[in-house]
């Protein structure tokens, strides 16, 4: 979607609508749509008005979730470990909403990457939060009684990625990303069992193509992968 800046204020109905009218036409046919500053900000602004007046909605202040715990057992976050955490109570102290720091628990969390032939705790590449080893990885896993890391952050050639016999698993959706890069993207299922399951997303030229993979529910004993 193009932009082009344009005297701000509120639109009449009949210009909403003639723009909804352009944006539906202009998604069937695959082009692009210009719309000016002011158009898209009072579309914004009529939109939540009209999710706001539906009966069955309540406006809630609801924070962003920081990591996500799957049965105990699997743990999910964007980034990483960080050497500030011992306990999953920690996490759930974090207090928010809240801007994200340079540096402590919550930038971790958003910003570390495992290195796959590191110890320890190390600099990261990024010029951000830090890089860490499986050993930090596996004494956290025990310590909290978890099977294993799902995170992202990375991109990734198969879409998936193990590291430190399976117990943390790398996530990456977007197949082709930016263009760039020839990866394919990943899609991952856990059952009630804890079964996990990967739908591979392959980008072609007629769309998105899925082939789906199943791993245990239990991580593997001998190498990474």
């Amino acid at each position: 979607m193009m932009m082009t800046r344009a005297s701000m204020g509120a639109m009449e109905g009949a210009a909403l609508d003639e723009v909804v009218r352009r944006l539906v036409e202009g998604g069937r046919g695959g082009r692009q749509v210009q719309l000016s500053e002011a158009e898209i900000r009072q579309l914004c602004v009529d939109a939540k008005r009209v999710f706001l007046s539906q009966p069955n909605l309540l406006r809630i202040q609801a924070p962003v979730k920081i990591c996500a715990l799957i049965d105990d057992k699997i743990l999910c976050m964007h980034g990483g470990l960080s050497p500030e955490l011992t306990n999953l109570d920690q996490i759930k102290d974090i207090e928010r909403p809240a801007e994200i720091p340079d540096y402590g628990l919550l930038c971790d969390l958003l910003w570390s990457d495992p290195s796959p032939d590191g110890e320890g705790w190390g600099e990261s590449d990024r010029g951000v939060s830090c890089t860490f080893g499986a050993d930090m990885l596996i004494e956290f896993l025990e310590k909290n009684d978890l099977d294993l890391i799902c995170r992202a952050h990375q991109v990734v050639e198969d879409g998936y990625e193990f590291f430190a016999q399976r117990r943390l698993v790398t996530i990456f959706s977007a197949p082709n990303y930016c263009g760039e890069f020839d990866n394919v993207g990943a899609l991952l299922s856990i059952d009630e069992n804890l079964m996990c399951s990967f739908q591979i997303l392959k980008p072609n030229e007629t769309g998105t193509s899925r082939v789906k993979r199943q791993i245990p529910n239990k991580p593997a004993t001998g190498g990474s992968a």
